[in-house]
């Protein structure tokens, strides 16, 4: 993928409040991997969810849940949540 190749990363307002809700370290982590679905959305360790059009990142023991708008070029960040409630 070219440098010039970039997605738009959006958080939805609920999914930036469940960042807020993360310890730090946690919440640091997160972020960096939110901010690198800007370089490459289907990144190694990404899976597409079944069911819905939607990927998910794991981060520890949490969970980034995404779509991603490939014409428009942006990936639109729906939900932060711990594992255990992620596929609910």
């Amino acid at each position: 993928m070219s440098p010039l190749a970039r997605y738009q990363v959006q958080i939805k307002a609920s999914a930036e409040k469940e960042m807020d809700a993360l310890p730090g370290p946690v919440f640091a982590r997160v972020a960096k991997a939110a901010l690198s679905l800007e370089t490459n959305p289907r990144r190694h360790g990404s899976r597409k969810l079944r069911g819905i059009p939607a990927y998910r990142v794991r981060v520890g023991d949490y969970r980034v849940l995404y779509t991603i708008n490939d014409p428009a070029r942006v990936v639109e960040i729906v939900a932060v949540v711990h594992r255990r409630e992620a596929y609910r």
